[in-house]
């Protein structure tokens, strides 16, 4: 699990050639642009630390909200702590097709039932400066659900 998260944070930040994905179910916004303005730097022990710009730091331990599609990170039809991406999880090179979408921890204040549509978040966005390897440096915490 910890080296799938790594290779999902350090190839979400690369621009891949010859995806596949289908342009509908594709989400773009202002707020993923934001999330994807995080680069990161592979040091010389193998650790991937992010470089946080000043565009996303403006909005560091403020509210936040993103639209996108849940990827469990454990079974069960509840998820309270998951991964929030730009493309569903049949769309995810992991998973079963091509590319890396970008993605980001969110944790709900409240569990709730897994979907394999959009849904929409919204908490405080959270920036850690942590090695990317063990666990993802940006996280959307006490999440609600946006109906």
């Amino acid at each position: 699990m910890k080296k799938l998260m790594l290779w999902i944070l350090l190839l979400s930040s690369v621009s891949l050639k010859g995806q596949n994905h289908n342009p509908n179910d594709h989400l773009r916004s202002m707020n993923w642009d934001i999330i994807g303005s995080v680069k990161f730097e592979l040091t010389e022990k193998n650790g991937l630390y992010p470089i946080f710009t000043e565009t996303i730091r403006r909005f560091e331990n403020k509210n936040f909200n993103l639209r996108g599609y849940l990827i469990p990170i454990k079974s069960g039809q509840k998820q309270q702590k998951f991964l929030l991406a730009t493309l569903p999880v049949n769309q995810c090179f992991f998973c079963g097709q091509n590319g890396v979408p970008v993605m980001i921890m969110v944790e709900m204040d409240n569990a709730i039932p897994y979907t394999e549509k959009p849904i929409h978040v919204s908490g405080t966005l959270i920036l850690e400066q942590k090695d990317a390897s063990y666990a993802p440096p940006i996280s959307i915490k006490h999440a609600k659900i946006i109906v």
